[in-house]
């Protein structure tokens, strides 16, 4: 079977739809486009489908958003991958940037308050859900556990920076295939699968132009921005998710704390609360998690705005990191695309991939220590209530199966009832 294009209109109305509808994370975006694109639709054939699948899982960044632009880039082209990537982020962005903008200017009065603090510490029972899915699927033995354990020291104790144990865990992953020790066990491909012939061929320097256009991309419009608006906080927003763009392998999840680190610690762009609000809400919108760092540059405009009015300043915030965010996945995909069927079988590849899994459980599990000491443990005193919300969420999300925009909004509602039960003593 062979990939059927269909019509351009119709192409744009789907992906317009899934980009309005694509909540659950990317196990539910991914299973919503296995069922439309492959089994109702049959756009792209099931074999073409894990192999693109899978080759997004060997890069940075959110894996269902660059399967949507490889499979846009299989149907029409280049202009096909932009849309398809583009309407994936595009609903979610601007519903997250009117919440941002609710988060920002009323977060800390009265309701809205109120929902807040329902919502954080049922976020924290979300990353720890992620740390106990994760580890049953990957951590297959000693030298899962091993690096796993590295990795929540390294960032924990060490305060090792995160593209460091990222690319360690790599290093070592990618030495174990080149010896052929298969300490690793890679958690998603499918064993057995033979490889498609493409039928693409890359023209000469085809890479060379591609880099070319990358850069320009990117450089023009950061550095318009530093031109009109001067460098604080643009350019450390450009520096610090154009970095992590290229680092955030294992979702979102796992590069959070570096992005926290930088965001919360560093630059003093927002408070502890405030980035566990930002994460309650990505989780809430549909689109990819990674758009939590929107959230993050629009509060580093709002709290610095220079001479901007706060609004404008965080719209331009959010705009800024959103392309410094996305731009290198479409790079990725488009200069990857045509050797896709090379790459997923290689076993250096696969190797590092497999440790980079690892290493991901022990990040994420830092991410959660690191949200926790915040919303369960403020100021050095257990908070009751937030526990009791922590804990229901987290029986609801590993015993019951409940899904995460279903347990947000529980948080929520149980914030909204403790403040007017509080109220009403």
């Amino acid at each position: 079977m062979t990939d059927t294009p269909p019509p351009f209109g119709a192409f744009c109305l789907y992906w317009l739809r899934l980009g309005l509808t694509s909540f659950g994370g990317p196990a539910g975006q991914i299973a919503m486009m296995q069922s439309e694109l492959v089994e109702r639709r049959r756009w792209i054939d099931q074999t073409r489908f894990l192999h693109a699948l899978n080759f997004c899982l060997l890069l940075p960044g959110p894996e269902a958003q660059q399967l949507a632009t490889y499979v846009g880039w299989r149907l029409h082209g280049m202009r096909g991958g932009v849309v398809a990537g583009g309407l994936f982020v595009l609903p979610g962005a601007l519903i997250l940037l009117g919440l941002s903008w609710l988060a920002a200017a009323h977060g800390d009065t009265g309701l809205v308050g109120a929902v807040f603090d329902g919502i954080k510490p049922a976020v924290v029972a979300i990353v720890l859900a992620a740390v106990w899915r994760m580890g049953r699927r990957t951590l297959k033995g000693p030298a899962a556990v091993a690096l796993a354990a590295a990795a929540f020291l390294g960032l924990s104790v060490l305060g090792l920076p995160f593209p460091l144990v990222i690319g360690a865990a790599a290093a070592v992953g990618g030495a174990a295939a080149w010896r052929g020790k298969d300490w690793f066990t890679h958690p998603h491909a499918p064993a057995g699968m033979a490889a498609l012939p493409t039928d693409r061929e890359p023209k000469p320097m085809r890479l060379p132009v591609l880099a070319l256009l990358f850069v320009l991309l990117w450089a023009v419009p950061v550095g318009a921005v530093l031109l009109v608006f001067g460098s604080d906080p643009w350019l450390g927003i450009a520096a610090l998710f154009t970095k992590a763009a290229f680092v955030t392998f294992g979702g979102a999840y796992a590069v959070l704390p570096y992005i926290a680190q930088q965001a919360v610690e560093v630059r003093g762009w927002l408070s502890p609360h405030a980035m566990v609000d930002g994460l309650a809400l990505a989780e809430t919108t549909p689109g990819p998690l990674i758009l939590v760092t929107q959230y993050v540059g629009f509060f580093a405009g709002w709290n610095h705005p220079g001479a901007l009015p706060p609004l404008w300043a965080g719209v331009l915030g959010a705009a800024l990191t959103t392309h410094v965010t996305f731009l290198p996945c479409f790079l990725f995909i488009f200069a990857g695309a045509p050797y896709v069927e090379r790459l997923i079988h290689n076993p250096m590849a696969a190797g590092t991939l497999a440790a980079i899994a690892a290493a991901v459980v022990g990040v994420i599990l830092n991410l959660g220590v690191y949200l926790g000491l915040a919303v369960l443990l403020p100021g050095g005193q257990a908070d009751a209530g937030a526990w009791a919300i922590m804990l229901a969420a987290l029986y609801a999300l590993v015993r019951r199966g409940i899904a995460i925009h279903w347990v947000v909004l529980a948080g929520a509602a149980a914030g909204l009832i403790q403040t007017l039960a509080a109220a009403t003593l």
